[in-house]
């Protein structure tokens, strides 16, 4: 007679109770503190999209690479056409008080290069002038926009922002003081994060952290006056200096691109990673006459940006921010009686009143002198 056997039934060894509370616990805390820091992230102080927001949070926790991969990646493989401003007649004085012609590579198109005057000056005479032109020969369709204000014609302005550069409070409430709205010349962007540059920024009598020596740094006096160069050599602190800002060294000296550029050795303008994206850029410099020079454009990479600063003027320049959502120029201009901006170029994603609003990051602006 046969037997059968019982099926045994397995044993399962639990962790004991507690054991598990605490796993589950660490499992909670892992998920909800970086949910937290996301959320804070999403509706801390000061104007800027959530797009923007969610990306900055995610380089500002160790994605930086990741970001700058699928950057990478998107922008290999698509260089932006970018749409060109509107342009109107000049009279012959206005025609006169503006600078040289740009000279495009790729032939010349209506209004390409041609200077357009914006808002007059206490002299009768534009104070400021924009134009466009196409920087790349390999991409024809990429446009770069530029911005040029007259040398003692405004007064100069740097202002933080509420996150950036941190180590508030900060004189200025991270917006367009409102006394000098009616006055308003030229708004726009400042440099990079501060944790992806060495440099500093110093206003209201003191720095965030120490300016350093041999940065390119943008420096503004007592006389409203702003210049472009290394401190220590062209711009240097001093009783009379108002604020200053840097961002990693030159890309413009002696009137030509800085050589480099295209390999980026050390790091010297950024990560290799994104030095060489064809994507939104922005950068600052002033002409052999102290007259202050402002380019922008999206498809750009850092040398394209060099060169696109020289041929608008520049003798000396330094990059400022970049990708979109981070450059922004509005010249302002009177009508109707009201102050009313507009956008260097159309497709700029922010504002064009951006800096009227609290901002999360610093930033420039000018009014007439």
């Amino acid at each position: 007679m046969s037997q059968v056997r019982e099926r045994e039934t397995p044993v399962v060894v639990r962790p004991p109770r507690r054991r598990r509370r605490v796993v589950a616990g660490a499992v909670v805390v892992a998920l909800a503190v970086p949910g937290v820091s996301l959320g804070r992230a999403m509706v801390a102080p000061g104007a800027a999209p959530a797009s923007v927001r969610a990306v900055e949070w995610v380089r500002d926790h160790g994605g930086n690479h990741l970001v700058d991969l699928a950057e990478n990646w998107w922008f290999s493989r698509h260089v932006a056409a970018g749409a060109v401003p509107s342009t109107h007649p000049v009279t012959t004085a206005q025609a006169a008080a503006a600078p040289h012609p740009v000279a495009s590579v790729t032939g010349h198109a209506p209004g390409q290069g041609d200077w357009t005057p914006g808002r007059v000056g206490r002299d009768g005479l534009p104070a400021l002038y924009t134009t466009w032109f196409r920087p790349d020969a390999q991409h024809p369709g990429v446009v770069a926009a530029a911005a040029w204000i007259r040398a003692g014609g405004y007064d100069a302005h740097l202002v933080a922002g509420t996150t950036q550069p941190g180590g508030g409070p900060w004189p200025g409430g991270a917006r367009v003081a409102p006394q000098d709205v009616p006055d308003l010349l030229a708004t726009f962007n400042a440099g990079f994060k501060f944790h992806d540059t060495p440099g500093g920024f110093f206003a209201g009598g003191r720095s965030s952290r120490p300016l350093v020596d041999g940065l390119a740094t943008a420096v503004v006096d007592d006389s409203g006056r702003l210049q472009v160069g290394t401190l220590g050599r062209e711009v240097s602190i001093g009783p009379h200096t108002v604020a200053a800002r840097q961002n990693l060294q030159l890309i413009v000296d002696g009137g030509a691109p800085v050589p480099g550029l295209d390999q980026n050795g050390s790091g010297r303008w950024g990560t290799s990673h994104n030095q060489g994206q064809y994507t939104w850029r922005s950068a600052l410099g002033t002409d052999a006459a102290g007259d202050v020079v402002y380019v922008g454009g999206n498809g750009l990479d850092l040398v394209d940006l060099a060169d696109a600063l020289v041929r608008a003027g520049a003798v000396r320049g330094m990059e400022l921010d970049m990708h979109s959502g981070m450059v922004s120029f509005s010249s302002w201009t009177v009508a109707g009686g009201t102050v009313t901006p507009t956008k260097l170029l159309p497709d700029m994603t922010r504002e064009a009143n951006r800096y009227l609003a609290p901002d999360q990051r610093d930033f420039f602006y000018l009014t007439l002198a």
